[in-house]
């Protein structure tokens, strides 16, 4: 195993985040000027520079090892993790170092919980790189990589097998070339239909743009305080609601319908996302106008659905406070946010394919305890699973659910209530954002101390890595 080669790629992948810093400060000058062009043009310098050394001394190399694209997947969302902080570190205000490296972190893993208390004092360009780091990070900061940057040859397999999940290669049936053309391509439309919709709803063009970062990517930082509240429109709550479900689905399937190679409804997987979604809308939207918190049916379910759809497609907007919600609709909303979407689009949490999984695996058991020499084969979209993937998505989600209590545990010794520290850990783990109790949409998580926006920017990555992602690092010298 070469280091150097893992630093070239690694540089490279850098050069793109100096590239959408270069951006931010065009974004800065276009406004006047603004006070983040200089925070936002040293970040260039530094990050273009330390991107640029390793590809003068280290020789192209168009082939990689399984154990050098696993680091170079591993630690691009590290460093630029790390890297995609110096802007708000230069530009000073609420920001320190544990404050920068969360909101950097948050970014990038398409989180979307910030420790701002006032995300509107920022600059124009500042906001821009915000949710810039979403766009990056939400179909992967090394598939976005491979799409955009010059062609590596045999690279982009190897990354690119490490980089997707493996439960979500089933619609990702193309040929390597096809496959970065697809997601390029899909990517772009779910972020440039709505633009022009949300422009159309009423918000102005620099607003409309960062928000349709923030869908593409299922990350959920907005430019206002209270988020998609601000506007009160129903319009735009409907249109992000819309593109928000698209978002979550896989990127592949998504594909194939727009250009009619698949019948969409004909997926089992994606029928059950959608059953979810809207078996939990009417429950929490019902709870809303039983409990009187709305006075009428529509804005109960105005603000019952947007939320669900919103914490399940681990975007995480807010249209209402929810931090006075009656215990059930926060119950349906913390069971939906385990799941969240399909495996394969940009949305964080188990995946809704790994629950749909673990539902047919115990419907098989209880068939089989009394039909013993059935022969049963758990299907997934259409395709037959084998024992060894099935077996490895009830790991996974075993593995999540004692993440999650163990995250739970280490926010407690704050001494914060159990509703704060178990909600914050599913949404940290789940890449969603906001949580319940103390730490609800509306609120910012500045209050914790460092220590913890420490452990939750690890928590963070920790989930966008899929747990062993990043802990198959500190074995893999072991690895045969």
């Amino acid at each position: 195993m070469k280091a150097s080669v893992i630093y070239r790629y690694i540089g490279l992948i850098l050069l793109l985040d100096a590239l959408f810093m270069l951006l931010s400060s065009l974004v800065s000058v276009v406004y006047d000027m603004d006070s983040s062009f200089n925070p936002l043009f040293i970040s260039f310098i530094i990050t273009a520079i330390v991107g640029v050394f390793p590809l003068v001394y280290v020789p192209k190399i168009t082939f990689l090892s399984v154990k050098e694209g696993y680091l170079v997947v591993v630690l691009a969302w590290i460093v630029c993790c790390f890297f995609g902080m110096l802007p708000y570190v230069i530009w000073g205000g609420e920001f320190g170092f544990a404050e920068a490296l969360f909101e950097s972190t948050s970014g990038f893993t398409t989180n979307g919980a910030s420790i701002l208390d006032n995300v509107e004092a920022l600059p124009k360009g500042l906001l821009f790189w915000r949710s810039s780091t979403h766009w990056i990070g939400g179909v992967g900061v090394v598939l976005f990589a491979l799409v955009v940057l010059p062609s590596m040859g045999n690279t982009k397999v190897t990354l690119t097998s490490v980089e997707i999940s493996s439960i979500a290669k089933d619609n990702f049936r193309f040929t390597s070339k096809n496959l970065f053309r697809i997601i390029i391509l899909t990517y772009l439309l779910l972020t440039i239909i709505p633009v022009i919709f949300l422009y159309l709803a009423g918000m102005d063009f620099f607003d409309a743009v960062n928000h349709a970062f923030s869908i593409a990517s299922t990350g959920g930082f907005s430019t206002k305080n209270t988020s998609i509240m601000w506007w009160n429109s129903p319009l735009i709550e409907a249109v992000t609601s819309i593109f928000l479900i698209l978002s979550g689905t896989h990127i592949g399937l998504l594909y194939m319908a727009f250009t009619g190679r698949k019948n969409i409804f004909k997926n089992d997987v994606w029928r059950f996302y959608l059953i979810s979604m809207f078996v939990g809308g009417l429950i929490v939207s019902w709870n809303l106008y039983s409990s009187h918190l709305y006075t009428t049916i529509y804005e109960s379910c105005r603000y019952g659905f947007f939320q669900v759809i919103a914490y399940m497609t681990s975007a995480g907007f807010a249209s209402a406070d929810n931090a006075f919600w009656p215990s059930t609709s926060i119950l349906v909303i913390l069971v939906l946010s385990f799941g969240c979407s399909m495996a394969g689009s940009t949305s964080g949490g188990l995946k809704i394919d790994r629950i749909f999984i673990l539902l047919k695996t115990i419907r098989h058991r209880i068939i089989l305890m009394r039909h013993p020499n059935a022969v049963l084969r758990l299907k997934l979209g259409g395709k037959s699973q084998e024992s060894a993937a099935v077996n490895a998505a009830l790991i996974m989600i075993g593995f999540y659910l004692l993440a999650v209590v163990f995250s739970t545990f280490v926010i407690s010794l704050y001494n914060y209530d159990l509703l704060t520290s178990f909600s914050i850990s599913v949404s940290t783990l789940g890449n969603i954002g906001p949580g319940f109790g103390l730490a609800s949409n509306l609120n910012s998580l500045s209050f914790f101390p460092d220590s913890l926006k420490l452990w939750l920017s690890f928590i963070m990555l920790f989930g966008r890595l899929e747990l062993f992602g990043l802990i198959n690092v500190f074995f893999i010298s072991t690895w045969k």
